[in-house]
């Protein structure tokens, strides 16, 4: 049996519409598991459903977040806010992080477990060095560097790898129990993880894009985590 995997998606509460893309089903796909498409639900008990079915959760990119989460008020620089997803997907992370069920944050998805966890985010980063590319979103941008006997480095087997990039919002303060575990040269949060977890990463990239042997080897161990 393949693993089933929910993955969260945008909304444009305008029209009534919800999005998920495709990039992130066939990479769950290709790596081995079932993905399961989670539409944002209000009450604890539609949560707690989600997570009876889902063996782990992929949180996936999309806008910023209101930065009431973490006590600072509004920037000019903050892009559009989806209050409704901000509520559904930090519940659903807070019950992920105290389960301990396997997690996957994705450029987004990142920043959230960070926010989920108590921490903070900068809203719009101020560097000489670009994070939004002009470029397919395959082609990768810049590099990260990856912090030595992390989780992460044991899944790339490397300390040093070349990502896309398309966010203006990353990681400031850390959430409780959580650790850096990449950087851009800028010194711009790539990645973080954890302490103690099997599974629970965020990266600032979009590995979904990609079809390189350091995006395969994450989302090939993230459904293997999915399994156990």
């Amino acid at each position: 049996m393949r693993p089933i995997v929910g993955i969260t998606g945008s909304n444009q509460p305008g029209n009534h519409t919800l999005l998920f893309k495709d990039y992130y089903v066939s990479a769950i796909q290709r790596a081995g598991g079932l993905a399961l498409l989670l539409p944002p639900v209000r009450d604890e008990g539609g949560l707690e459903q989600y997570l009876d079915i889902c063996s782990a959760i992929l949180f996936t990119g999309g806008g910023d977040f209101d930065p009431a989460w973490w006590g600072e008020p509004l920037s000019p620089q903050c892009g559009e806010i989806d209050p409704q997803r901000d509520r559904f997907e930090l519940s659903l992370a807070r019950h992920c992080l105290r389960l301990k069920r396997p997690v996957l944050g994705i450029c987004r998805g990142c920043q959230l477990l960070n926010v989920a966890a108590g921490g903070s985010l900068w809203q719009d980063i101020q560097s000489s060095q670009g994070h939004i590319q002009k470029a397919p979103r395959d082609y990768p941008i810049h590099d990260i560097f990856i912090e030595a006997g992390s989780r992460l480095a044991d899944i790339m087997r490397v300390e040093q790898i070349r990502v896309n990039s398309f966010h203006h919002q990353a990681v400031k303060h850390l959430g409780e129990e959580f650790t850096i575990t990449a950087l851009a040269e800028d010194g711009t949060v790539e990645a973080i993880e954890k302490r103690g977890a099997e599974f629970c990463m965020g990266v600032q990239w979009h590995p979904e894009c990609m079809r390189d042997r350091y995006s395969t080897r994450l989302f090939a161990a993230f459904v293997a985590s999915a399994r156990t």
